[in-house]
């Protein structure tokens, strides 16, 4: 006989496009209780388990708020709809998160009235920000409620004002409920026609004989289904444009002749993305199930040739990025740490990754960075009473992973020093995520310095076009910045009075002969004018021209990630647009039900520069 026990749904809120897997627990013949599925085919004297999907068929659709998806709308922004913009970004569930998220909504409408004055868009009607929300606040039905004197009375006569209407949804379900079968098995995927309506699982034991249940069934529903949220896109913010900068979408582009795009990504391993450490995202929104998803939709869509990627975890490389992403061509190599962390069931580690076009380019070798090969190379050459100290101080784990590729002919652009063009491009490119603690500044600088003289060696052999990009845990005008962007180290740096081990000393060694450039910070020192260039330039440092950010949680912002080269061999065509503090505040901070990682992508274009024969 068989029985089930208790049916477990990951999450009760469900979202388009993010996979929903019951955990069905069974009762044996014997006994036992095993999670593991029976089927028809392999029944247990006779039976076996089944499960439907079924929807709860209404007419009724319940929007949902742009910050809280989980939650339905009850307020709308008129500007934003004077502004045509999308309704979807123009709801929220409560006045309080419409208070919250009114400076990016000031954005937003300032936005588009741009667009307006430059002929976009026509509107006979101009905007007018209102700081009185009294004036401006009303229901669905046009009348003016005791909300706006509410809202004006929490505003107290604040920016946070705005023009808003009201509405409410039941949610409440009907007597005579009609559920519409949707899906067989224990896992389901909703779909857009799901948006609004409630699900349910039903696991029941067939008796093989008759085809009946031998049971009741055990059912379990979700709330509502909520569509995925969908950030704006963000686009090429061009550089050498002779006419100015443009914008250029991401999804859709084709590469241009002569170029290729990299795309550098910390995606935020599953192991560290608790609700302990990101309190204020919704627990859906940290879910593996959803965050897996909305990466992989916005890695997709930014068309990268070759993508750098930090903190992706081993098992989830092997059985989600590398299948996944080998249907959209790409090809991986991994690299996972030196040392696994136990989550309680089993033993994982993250690690770089490194995926490239197979169309684009083809793998020519392959090598490892291990820092605790290094570390332990370093410890021989010290007393034995200081040995074990300098391990503790300097096993950490990080690596980094060094690719050599090759441009296929369909690239379009090759090594101009080749003969008959038989020989593509090559490209070296590393990928590295360097130690996170910010007390262990010598271990980082350490780290990366270890890296470098791997690529000098590297350079030494093949004089070739080297990128290096990643996460390196490292501000703008930190040591580790200043010898990737300088080639050296002021000795006088404060960096270097952190040096318990002597490993910096002298600072004279801390250096390299790579001429490595940020693009981001190249793009910064360039001349141009408009109001993308200024745009741009807003989200910079003006002291380093690095972006103001890459990292925003709620207890920090800064910058941690880059993408370098080297300028005698490449140049910068353009730049994945940054994005405002403002617009990523309305969740208080990364990760977000838009944004799945606590780190942006940074994603550079690059073109081969003829290189003199020697």
């Amino acid at each position: 006989m068989l029985s089930v026990v208790r049916v477990h749904l990951p999450t009760d809120i469900p979202i388009v496009g993010c996979e929903l897997s019951a955990y069905v627990l069974l009762r044996r013949g014997d006994s036992s209780l095993s999670p593991e599925d029976v089927t028809e085919a392999s029944s247990i004297d006779g039976y076996f388990l089944q499960c439907r999907w079924y929807r709860l068929q209404n007419e009724q659709k319940v929007l949902v708020c742009c910050v809280h998806p989980s939650e339905p709308a009850t307020l709308q922004c008129v500007q934003c709809m004077k502004a045509k913009l999308p309704q979807s970004k123009s709801l929220h569930c409560t006045q309080k998160c419409f208070t919250d998220s009114w400076r990016h909504h000031v954005i937003m409408h300032q936005e588009a009235a741009d667009k307006r004055e430059n002929g976009f868009e026509e509107d006979e009607s101009p905007f007018t920000f209102n700081s009185n929300p009294a004036k401006t606040l009303r229901s669905l039905d046009g009348s003016l409620g005791s909300a706006a004197t509410r809202m004006a009375n929490h505003s107290n006569g604040s920016i946070f004002s705005s023009p808003v209407r009201m509405a409410s949804h039941n949610q409440d379900q009907e007597a005579g409920e009609v559920w519409c079968e949707v899906g067989q098995g224990k896992t389901y995927t909703p779909t857009t026609e799901d948006v609004g309506h409630i699900l349910k699982i039903e696991c029941v034991v067939i008796d093989g004989s008759t085809g009946r249940p031998a049971e009741t069934p055990h059912q379990r529903q979700t709330s509502r289904v909520i569509p995925a949220p969908s950030p704006t896109p963000r686009r090429l913010v061009t550089v050498n444009s002779m006419e100015g900068t443009g914008l250029v979408e991401t999804d859709g582009r084709t590469a241009t002749s002569g170029t290729f795009t990299v795309l550098s990504y910390n995606v935020l391993s599953d192991l560290y993305a608790t609700s302990e450490q990101y309190s204020y995202c919704p627990p859906w929104a940290l879910a593996w199930t959803y965050r897996r998803q909305n990466l992989l939709r916005e890695i997709v869509a930014y068309r990268a040739d070759i993508l750098c990627l930090q903190e992706v975890q081993s098992d989830h490389y092997e059985d989600f990025y590398a299948p996944e992403l080998e249907k959209h061509g790409y090809t991986g190599v991994y690299k996972k740490k030196t040392g696994e962390v136990y989550t309680g069931s089993v033993y994982v580690i993250d690690g770089c990754a490194t995926f490239f076009r197979r169309d684009r380019f083809s793998l020519v070798k392959k090598y490892e960075v291990e820092f605790n090969k290094a570390a332990q190379s370093l410890s021989e050459a010290l007393i034995p009473s200081t040995k074990k100290a300098a391990l503790s101080r300097l096993l950490k784990d990080n690596v980094a992973l060094i690719v050599v590729l090759e441009a296929r002919d369909t690239g379009g652009f090759m090594d101009p020093q080749a003969v008959s063009g038989k020989r593509g491009q090559l490209l070296c490119v590393a990928n590295t995520h360097i130690h996170a603690n910010q007390e262990l500044k010598d271990v980082k600088l350490w780290q990366v310095h270890t890296l470098l003289k791997g690529l000098e060696k590297i350079a030494a052999s093949a004089d070739i076009p080297m990128l290096v990009a990643g996460d390196f845990n490292s501000v703008p005008g930190s040591a580790p910045h200043c010898l990737l962007s300088t080639g050296s180290v002021d000795p006088s740096h404060p960096d270097l009075q952190v040096d318990p081990l002597n490993i910096l000393r002298p600072a004279s060694k801390l250096c390299h002969s790579l001429p490595l450039v940020s693009a981001y910070a190249e793009f910064g020192r360039l001349i141009g004018n408009g109001p993308t260039v200024e745009k741009q330039r807003r989200r910079m440092d003006p002291t380093t021209w690095e972006p103001q950010f890459t990292n925003c949680t709620r207890d920090f912002l800064g910058t941690l990630d880059y993408i370098f080269y080297t300028a005698d061999s490449l140049s910068v065509e353009s730049l994945l647009e940054l994005l405002d503090e403002d617009s990523l505040r309305k969740d208080t901070g990364l990760p977000s039900p838009e944004w799945s990682s606590d780190h942006i992508a940074l994603l550079a274009e690059f073109r081969c520069k003829p290189r003199m024969r020697r």
